[in-house]
């Protein structure tokens, strides 16, 4: 594709998409043009954590990445990670909808649902020590700060125990039901690293505290949806489609609970890409576009 007009005449949106990096377009090219084999996408989860503030209504926890990282530098973005082997541990204390009920929420086999939502849950508690766990399958943490939980995070951090290790030795149940399913978004093939991400939703629980302590964040904030996906707009902050998309959705609902209850049907998207008079434009979904129409 080589021309606006050519564009416009098949009806796709790339244009208003997010233009890539100068960086990236040479290898946009060599990747579309079959020259080089797109890199493969790591399973992964992330969390938008919820609250509902007195004042500000409905509010929602961001991060925003160190400039020095190889993925997404600079933009704020849910917590969230890769997923590590050992979170697919059987033997892990487990409360709520089983792994078999995610699978089908999101697409995916019992194992690999099973991995999704305890990385989402260990990677929480990592970026944020947020933890959706409790003593029992009917209770959850009422407080992480000290310095013995910043030692359990560190070690999780540096994967000297796993999440079953570390749930088990304190005695906790891992409550898969404060967690929701949103979204699946998967890296666009140009990029050189690349995910493939399940999105979850999920409260902060009663008592704890979201607080900065992640090694790959400079900044944090407690943020109005409507207000953070107008900050991309502006340009104050950058981020990538996908949190623009599920904080437009967010922005839609007034409290936590109306988020909690909303019914999701997944569905994966994966922005494509298009060269335009030698530059790359991702081209988004057409259902989630409208959250950039008027950029």
């Amino acid at each position: 594709m080589t021309g606006h007009e050519d564009l416009a005449e098949r009806g796709r949106w790339a244009l208003r998409g997010p233009r890539l990096p100068r960086e990236l377009w040479p290898r946009a090219e060599d990747v579309l043009a079959g020259r080089v084999e797109p890199a493969p996408a790591r399973h992964s989860a992330t969390v938008a954590i919820l609250r509902d503030h007195a004042d500000h209504g409905l509010q929602v926890f961001l991060l925003r990445r160190v400039r020095s990282m190889a993925f997404a530098p600079g933009a704020y973005v849910f917590p969230g990670g890769a997923v590590d082997p050992r979170d697919g541990e059987a033997t892990l204390a487990w409360s709520g909808p089983s792994p078999a009920e995610w699978g089908t929420a999101f697409d995916a086999d019992e194992t690999l649902a099973r991995e999704l939502v305890c990385a989402a849950v260990r990677e929480t508690f990592e970026e944020s020590l947020v933890l959706l766990a409790g003593p029992t399958a009917e209770s959850v943490v009422g407080d992480t700060r000290g310095d013995g939980w910043e030692a359990d995070r560190r070690a999780l951090l540096d994967r000297s125990q796993s999440l079953g290790g570390f749930l088990d030795r304190r005695g906790l149940v891992l409550r898969s039901d404060l967690l929701r399913p949103w979204a699946h978004w998967i890296t666009p093939a140009v990029e050189p690293k690349r995910y493939d991400t399940r999105f979850f939703v999920a409260a902060i629980p009663a008592g704890q505290r979201a607080r900065d302590v992640s090694t790959e964040a400079d900044q944090v904030a407690w943020v109005r949806p409507a207000e953070a996906a107008e900050r991309d707009r502006t340009g104050e902050w950058l981020m990538l489609p996908p949190t623009v998309a599920t904080l437009s959705e967010l922005a839609e609902f007034e409290t936590v609970a109306d988020v909690l209850a909303a019914p999701r049907e997944i569905t994966p998207y994966e922005p494509a890409t298009e060269i335009v008079n030698g530059e790359a434009y991702l081209v988004l979904p057409k259902d989630i576009e409208r959250y950039y129409a008027a950029r």
